[in-house]
């Protein structure tokens, strides 16, 4: 039942990509002095686990498609070739659907800890990774409260790849490849600021369906990508332990009270891959 249950989603999916079954709320993605953050919503009492969202965003990013599917019990996780997974939990409600991703914090940690700013958060709101600027630290990997960023281990040339919310596409004026594709509108997409007054009307209206907890808007200080669940947000795998204060705000003094040692080792970093360059350089000008 699983996988016919998934090709047909998928085949909807699909159709939907042509009819726009995606939803935003009266959003457009770029505005001229527009400062209010973009994000996603999205609610698991919806999601039917077709995984659309999956072949959306492998389709979109070039990455080969899932070859399995959701399983209680089974819990997938991202990496460098899948950018979003679904799970299913066996829940106090029974079994619910979960989508993972990049949760694009308002602060992110891996924006504070990335030394040449190659993970980065931009004015839209997503946080994207740009490859010409890094060091290959992976400071990002370690910083993420939610393990998003995953490193290219098996490749010749690695990359650190997670969800950028399909910024090239907002850049566009499209929305992101699995919000436009999902059939069952399990995924908005609109300002912060319109996604919380909309899951707030959700759970005002339907309070015996919802949790009465927006999952993101205060964890890490609040994040672009929200959830809305059924049942308390641990049973669906999330980490409920997060702290509402911004993760960067943690290092506010690190610089009083660590070795110098540990101060001087990320200028030594930046140092070697400008001397790297350096050198690639005048070895392609000699070729």
């Amino acid at each position: 039942m699983g996988i016919d249950r998934r090709n047909f989603f998928r085949v909807l999916g699909v159709t939907g990509a042509t009819l726009t079954l995606g939803k935003k709320l009266g959003a457009k993605p770029t505005h001229k002095n527009e400062i209010e953050f973009y994000g996603i919503l999205y609610d698991s009492t919806r999601c039917v686990g077709c995984q659309s969202c999956e072949y959306a965003c492998a389709e979109s990013n070039g990455l080969p498609e899932p070859e399995d599917i959701p399983e209680v019990g089974v819990i997938r996780q991202t990496d460098e070739t899948r950018r979003t997974v679904v799970n299913a939990y066996n829940t106090s409600k029974g079994e619910v659907y979960i989508k993972r991703q990049c949760m694009h914090c308002c602060q992110p940690a891996c924006d504070a800890a990335c030394l040449t700013q190659a993970m980065h958060k931009t004015k839209e709101g997503p946080v994207i990774w740009r490859g010409e600027k890094c060091m290959g630290c992976r400071y990002c990997m370690v910083s993420c409260p939610f393990d998003s960023p995953k490193f290219e281990y098996h490749s010749a040339n690695p990359k650190i790849t997670k969800c950028d919310m399909c910024f090239e596409r907002l850049q566009e004026g499209k929305m992101p490849a699995c919000v436009e594709n999902c059939p069952a509108e399990a995924i908005v997409f609109g300002t912060r600021r319109e996604l919380i007054k909309e899951a707030r009307n959700r759970i005002y209206e339907n309070p015996d369906v919802y949790e009465d907890h927006i999952y993101g808007e205060h964890e890490a200080g609040g994040t672009g990508v929200l959830y809305l669940s059924p049942v308390p947000f641990d049973e669906l795998g999330l980490n409920t332990k997060i702290q509402t204060t911004p993760y960067p705000e943690l290092s506010k003094g690190f610089l009083y009270s660590v070795p110098t040692v540990f101060v001087l080792w990320p200028a030594l970093l930046l140092g070697i891959r400008e001397a790297t360059k350096n050198n690639q350089s005048k070895e392609r000008e000699n070729e």
